[in-house]
This record gives structure tokens, sequence and C-alpha cells, in this order.
């Protein structure tokens, strides 16, 4: 009996392992199963993120999402959970990747302040539907993936490593070690180190403690060097704000909840409006809106499965990751399942790196992440006791190793060095992959030009560069057509 039960779960570790080819990648269950973990907790934040971002911006009636005129961030956040979860797990079953999605920050806030200004909350999400939509359309008829092969090969190595910076930046902005000076403070200087110049405050002491803890670990070749990590220094945090008085957290106050387990309420899931918005904004002004989410939306994916990819060492020889189509359909599916969900566009996070650098090599990983945004719609006051001060330093250690692709890319190469520079550094520097990638393309495309090479450029490489000196200079064209 117990050798027909043992014969049993030797089988279906061995299915599960050829289904995402977990040793053919050089990887483990154990290692997926950390990874997954890794990603959720360096990704976490949106739960609390998102609503904080959606929850507080009226629409054009004045309506709050999920309707009324108070905030109602549980709703949002279980929406939020729901959509993340469903489409993480998708990713891994379908694509086989290593990849998380959720509300995509930067798009959230455009919908928020932007677009549900204009037109209803309904509105709005319709136009996130329509963009994922389009996508979706861009996917299948393949121009997606041919404006990526497109791609000169350097540049994507340079793509990953400007989201290397990006991401340790974010690591370092949202932990306070580094911080933005008000504008009241009348400088010419946009950040500098901690609040007023020095580092100062416990949630500091707690984000350095993690730094030196996970490179410690990590140096040392510990298995499970970021989880440990994360979980080492919430405890620390948890200790911390009870003995002290730290107040000074970035998103999350790391105390103990009172409850464990909640009851969700999905009450934005099916509030959305296809067409509305053309009615009430105008064709002109919801064509705009579109094409900005869509631009957004299209190279940041491209970017971010680029730089995992080239982080877990998957990418192919024409520098693309394995199913490439796959991926990039279950997040045109993602960012279509935001809006009709309520709760913004979904896409693909760099934050998964951080997994990566767990070991996580297969769409395993992403299951586990998106079972746990899943568990997190009941065990929501659970997951939010994780301060971002101690998940962050996962963030630096991993801008660290996507930083060691520099070597890849040819610096005495006038051609490919000054597009690639203006990628790398474009994209902290703004706070914007997208931008990044689009300077990168243009002054490529310009190059050329100018040295009289216009024979050896792809034609989408002209198409696509067409399209982001629209999307740079967007707000004249719309003040201009509206």
């Amino acid at each position: 009996m117990l050798r027909a039960v043992s014969n049993q779960t030797a089988a279906a570790s061995g299915g599960i392992d050829r289904y995402f080819k977990i040793t053919e990648r050089g990887s483990t269950v154990g290692r997926e199963v950390r990874g997954g973990l890794v990603t959720f907790f360096t990704m976490a934040y949106i739960i609390v993120l998102n609503p904080l971002i959606l929850g507080f911006a009226a629409d054009s009636d004045g309506k709050l999402l999920g309707g009324g005129t108070v905030p109602n961030l549980a709703m949002i956040a279980a929406g939020t959970s729901l959509v993340a979860g469903v489409m993480t797990i998708l990713m891994g079953v379908v694509a086989n990747y290593p990849l998380a999605l959720a509300t995509g920050l930067g798009l959230n806030a455009f919908v928020a302040f932007s677009i549900a200004s204009q037109m209803t909350w309904a509105d709005a999400m319709g136009l996130v539907v329509i963009e994922g939509l389009v996508i979706l359309v861009l996917v299948l008829t393949g121009f997606r993936e041919a404006v990526f092969h497109a791609v000169p090969a350097q540049l994507k190595v340079a793509i990953s490593v400007g989201i290397g910076l990006f991401i340790a930046l974010i690591g370092f902005v949202d932990a306070g070690f580094v911080h933005r000076i008000p504008d009241a403070a009348n400088t010419t200087v946009p950040v500098q180190l901690g609040a007023t110049g020095q580092l100062s405050g416990w949630p500091v002491f707690v984000f350095a403690v993690g730094l030196l803890l996970v490179i410690g670990l990590w140096v040392r070749k510990v298995k499970g060097a970021i989880l440990i990590s994360i979980i080492a220094t919430t405890l620390l945090a948890i200790v911390v704000e009870a003995i002290g008085s730290p107040k000074a957290w970035s998103l999350t106050v790391p105390a103990w909840p009172d409850k464990i387990f909640d009851t969700p309420d999905f009450g934005t899931v099916g509030e959305f409006s296809l067409l509305g918005s053309f009615q009430n904004a105008g064709v002109v002004t919801a064509l705009l809106f579109v094409f900005t989410l869509l631009l957004a939306d299209f190279f940041d994916t491209m970017g971010t499965m680029t730089a995992i990819g080239a982080e877990a060492g998957l990418l192919q020889e024409d520098g693309t990751p394995p199913n490439t189509q796959r991926i990039l359909i279950v997040d045109s599916i993602a960012a279509a399942a935001g809006g009709a969900a309520g709760v913004s566009s979904n896409t693909s996070y760099i934050e998964s790196a951080s997994g990566v650098g767990e070991g996580a090599r297969t769409g395993l990983a992403s299951v586990v992440t998106g079972v746990l945004f899943l568990l997190s719609i009941f065990v929501a006051p659970l997951v939010a006791i994780i301060p971002s001060e101690a998940a962050v330093p996962a963030l630096v250690l991993v801008g660290f190793l996507m930083m060691q692709q520099v070597k890849g890319i040819d610096w005495d190469d006038l051609e490919i060095a000054i597009p690639a520079f203006l990628t790398i550094v474009l994209m902290p520097f703004t706070y914007s992959i997208t931008a990044g990638i689009g300077a990168g393309f243009i002054v490529f495309v310009f190059i050329k030009i100018i040295r009289g090479k216009v024979a050896s450029l792809h034609p989408l490489m002209w198409v696509v560069s067409a399209l982001f000196l629209v999307y740079f200079f967007i707000n004249p064209i719309t003040n201009w057509l509206t």
C-alpha cells in the first residue's frame, strides 16, 4: 500500500516536472516554490497600493471607484488580488514562464487621474478593456512578436540592464534610502539621501539590515537567500514597530493584525462600459487615451519578459524568450481582464526577477505566486504586515544581477552604444521603462540615417520609432486635435 502511494506521488511529481520542464531548465520543484514565494512577497505591495491610487480619485460625476463617495479600498484590493492571481496562474500554465502579473503601476495612475476625471469610472475601465483587446489582436496577427524580433539583440540587452537599474532605484526609493525632494524645497537636485539629506528613522534601518542580510546570504550561496531575508526583516520590522514608534513606514505598518481572515467583496468586477467613453469624452480623446495606454503596455511587457529571460538564462539565440507568443497573449488578456474587473490594466511585473534570482526558471513559480494572490483575498490582513522596507532589498540585489549583462554591449560601436546608453539611463531617470525603450529606438534609427545606413534598418523599426515620437509628444498633439 505504501509503495503504491509512493509510486503515485512520484508519478505526479514526474508529471509536473515534464509539463513545466523543471529538470530540463536546470531547476527543482523546491527552487520554483521558493521563487514563487519571493516574487509574491516582493510585489504583494500592489494589493495595498492599487486601492490607494484608484480608491480616492473621483470621476466626472464625482463618484469613487466602486460607486458612492466613500472610498472602498477593501473592494479594490479584492479585485486586484483576484485578477493578479488568475492571470499569473494562466501565465505559468499556458506560457510556462516565471513571470507574474498584476495591476500596472503608472498605468493605474494614468487611468485614475487623467482618464477617469473626464468620464465615469465604468467608461474609463471600458477603455482599458479596449486597449487589452487591441493588443491581443496585434499579438494574434503576429505584429507584436514581429516588432520584438526587429529589435537588435544588443538593444535588448540594454533594455534588461536599464530595467535592472530601474528596479534597484525603485527599491531604494520605496525604502526611503533615496528620497524625493519636495518642490517647495526650491532646489535643482531631484533626489537625495534619506528624507533630510541623511539617513534617519527605524524603517530605513530595517531596510539597511535587510540589504546587508540578503547580500551576505547571497555571497555565501545560501539557498533561499532572498526569501529568508524578507521573512527575517519582516519579523525585525514587527519588533521595531512594537517596541518603538517609527511612524515613517513608506506604505505598510508592520503590526500583527487583529484578524487573519477577511470576507472579500468583488463589487468592482464587471463594472465597465466599452463605448461610453466615446460618447462622454469624444472619439478623439478616447482614441488618444487608448493609444497612450497601448504603447506603454506594449513595450513595458517586451522589456520585462526580455529582462526576466536574460536573468534566468532562458533567452534563445535571437534574444527572445521561449513561448514568446503565449507570453504576449496572456499579458494582453490580463490587460483586458484588469479593466473588466475594474482594477485597471494588468501587466507583467519586473519584480518577477526576484523570484528568478531565487532560482525560478519555469511557470510553476508563477502558479505558486498566483495561488498566493488568490489566498491573499482571504488573508489580506496577514499579507499587509510585510512592509516594503523588508521586501525591496531583494530588488536592489536583482538590480545588480541584471546590471552584469552590460558586458554584452559593444561600447566601441557608436551605432549601438549611444542608443543603448540612453535606453539604460533614461529608465531610472524618468521612472519609465517605456521612455527608455522609446529614446533608444528613436536614436538608433536617427544614427542609422545620419551615417547613411537606412537600408539596414528593419521596416518595423521605422514604424515603432514614429509611434514613439507620437507618444513623447502626445500632449501637444492632443491639444491640437481637441
